[in-house]
């Protein structure tokens, strides 16, 4: 496993990294949920990305139970606010900020997280209020850095045009080779601001893994398959899509790797990509997607690959 620098932080995170979104408390029993998190550290992982709306707290309460006993300073903890919690709690004021992430610790057991995220950016809440009590938080040691999610240029811009307040390091947008948006002006903004890319559904919800085939049934014991974890998935299942995802499987093979892995390492090719976040809920997974960290790919191959990506049409609004 190799590692990069987060952002302007001074934290290294390993280049994959684990998350839990529709996996753990919710769609994968804790039994199998604890061997995937038992398997991360054995294979040198050392960053784990979760949030407070993952099961409405079941993913923080198990991965405090799941990383209870390990040293602390073992890991990378990162969380996120804005996500419905409740009837009324919801985004990113201030009183929710305190009180969400005060929720989050208690559930992940720990005195402080290492990266704390705004999961979506709140146009309720006056921006200014929003990175005064994330500020806060980094200086009463509840966290140590901050990041965001799926935020525009603009927001990060104005963000970081804000006098007197902590500085996000991190980015976490969805980023794959069947979804390059972020390329056009998150990642340029983000890499003149020193803030790295922790990237979601690098595998387009395992699409990319190429499991799935057109025409073909889906297989049971897979997250197309099952009733709590398929709906993300639905929009990469449309026919035109499997079938370029199978044009790309003899390249890999051409590569010397699974279709997962270069899909992986087509997003570490990237260097303000600091992590590529899997969620996975089979150990062997795990040790198959970890494997990309070490690959050295032809460019040439990445070159026809996106070239196979970038042909796929897209469906009509």
């Amino acid at each position: 496993m190799k590692y990069r620098k987060l952002g302007a932080s001074d934290l290294n995170v390993s280049e994959i990294s684990l998350g839990s979104w529709l996996t753990f408390g919710v769609g994968v029993e804790r039994e199998q949920a604890t061997e995937c998190v038992n398997k991360a550290f054995a294979l040198g992982i050392n960053f784990i990305d979760t949030a407070n709306v993952y099961g409405r707290g079941a993913a923080e309460t198990f991965l405090g139970e799941a990383l209870a006993g390990r040293k602390r300073d073992s890991y990378v903890l990162a969380t996120k606010v804005w996500g419905q919690m409740s009837d009324t709690d919801k985004g990113l004021s201030r009183a929710q900020i305190v009180k969400q992430l005060d929720a989050s610790l208690k559930r992940l057991r720990v005195d402080y997280v290492d990266l704390y995220q705004c999961h979506r950016y709140d146009p309720e809440t006056p921006l200014e209020e929003t990175m005064s009590a994330l500020s806060d938080a980094v200086r009463q040691g509840k966290t140590r850095y901050i990041g965001f999610s799926e935020w525009s240029a603009q927001q990060i811009e104005d963000a970081f045009a804000i006098p007197g307040v902590e500085h996000f390091v991190s980015s976490q947008p969805q980023y794959s080779l069947l979804w390059r948006r972020p390329e056009q002006k998150v990642i340029p903004v983000c890499r003149e601001h020193h803030v790295s890319q922790i990237v979601w559904s690098p595998l387009a919800q395992g699409v990319l893994s190429g499991k799935y085939r057109p025409g073909a049934a889906i297989p049971p014991d897979t997250r197309a398959g099952s009733k709590s974890m398929s709906q993300p998935i639905q929009g990469w299942m449309r026919p035109e899509v499997l079938a370029a995802v199978q044009n790309l499987v003899p390249i890999a093979a051409e590569a010397g790797c699974s279709l997962s892995q270069f899909a992986l390492a087509w997003v570490l090719r990237e260097p303000n990509v600091a992590s590529a976040i899997v969620g996975v809920s089979k150990p062997q997974q795990l040790a198959e997607n970890a494997a990309a960290s070490d690959l050295k790919i032809d460019p040439a191959l990445f070159a026809k690959a996106e070239a196979i990506a970038d042909a796929i049409p897209r469906p009509q609004r």
